[in-house]
């Protein structure tokens, strides 16, 4: 691969990267797509850099999965709660750029346990779990994804 297509490889690593801190577009998918990309044009021994990288990122997923999910069980929040945070996350990222991702996800999540639960305290509760699972979730989606970008690293430098 040229010069050219690594930097660009890296650019598409980089925006995946931000997107898993963003949580607006699919961080993980993009950084794996990129080390596919990568791997294909590279050919060799770059495939097992994209099997490393895949195997991580699965790993990573599978765990943000299971530990965010273990944190919601433990607060009484069902999964139902999150979606209608995250509706109400995207609606605030048009309404109030960036920022109101997360102003409108609280908001969501605290209206949506309001409504369940009918009491402010278990609601508010409720919703410091919420963030807290979705931090979990956002730490663990970027251990992966910086582990596989180690790994195309170590690669790029290897071939």
């Amino acid at each position: 691969m040229s010069g050219l297509g690594e930097v660009l490889v890296g650019l598409a690593i980089l925006v995946g990267l931000i997107g898993i801190v963003v949580q607006v577009l699919p961080g993980n998918v993009l950084v794996l797509g990129a080390i596919l990309v990568w791997s294909w044009t590279t050919g060799g021994g770059a495939w097992w850099v994209f099997v490393a990288a895949a195997v991580v990122i699965a790993v990573a997923e599978l765990g943000q999965w299971l530990l965010a999910g273990r944190h919601m069980r433990r607060a009484d929040v069902p999964w139902s709660t999150l979606a209608w945070g995250g509706l109400a996350g995207v609606v605030g990222f048009f309404v109030i750029p960036v920022v109101g991702l997360l102003i409108f996800f609280v908001g969501g999540v605290f209206v949506a346990e309001l409504l369940r639960r009918r009491d402010r305290r278990a609601a508010w509760r409720a919703t410091v779990a919420a963030v807290q699972a979705t931090g979990i979730t956002i730490l663990v989606q970027l251990a992966g994804g910086l582990l596989a970008t180690l790994a195309w690293g170590v690669g790029l430098f290897l071939t």
